[in-house]
């Protein structure tokens, strides 16, 4: 094998790694909501669980979770410009997200 292409797919192969830990750990932080911070939850009249996080059904990732809402309508694991995470807010927002 050429040693250039070798290096251009180990370079690769890195960068896609490095992408995909960063993805996991935005993951379980917006699972988690390190943060505490449930104001928007109140705010929007959304069902809460025991420690005031709204209880929604995730788009994105079609699973049920507890998390956080900001004062804008933004659950701790929105990611500004996935389509799915831009709905679940507007949808927040105007009163239409799916809870449990």
């Amino acid at each position: 094998m050429d040693d250039r292409l070798e290096r251009v797919i180990r370079r690769k192969l890195r960068e896609a790694g490095k992408q995909f830990e960063e993805a996991k750990r935005a993951y379980a932080e917006g699972r988690d909501d390190p943060d505490g911070d449930a104001t928007g939850a109140e705010r929007y009249d959304l069902p809460t669980d025991e420690d005031g996080r709204a209880r929604i059904v995730c788009r994105r990732h079609a699973e049920r979770r507890a998390v956080a809402v900001d004062a804008g309508g933004r659950p701790s694991c929105f990611d500004a410009g996935h389509p799915d995470c831009e709905g679940c807010a507007e949808d927040v927002r105007d009163g239409y997200v799916e809870t449990w």
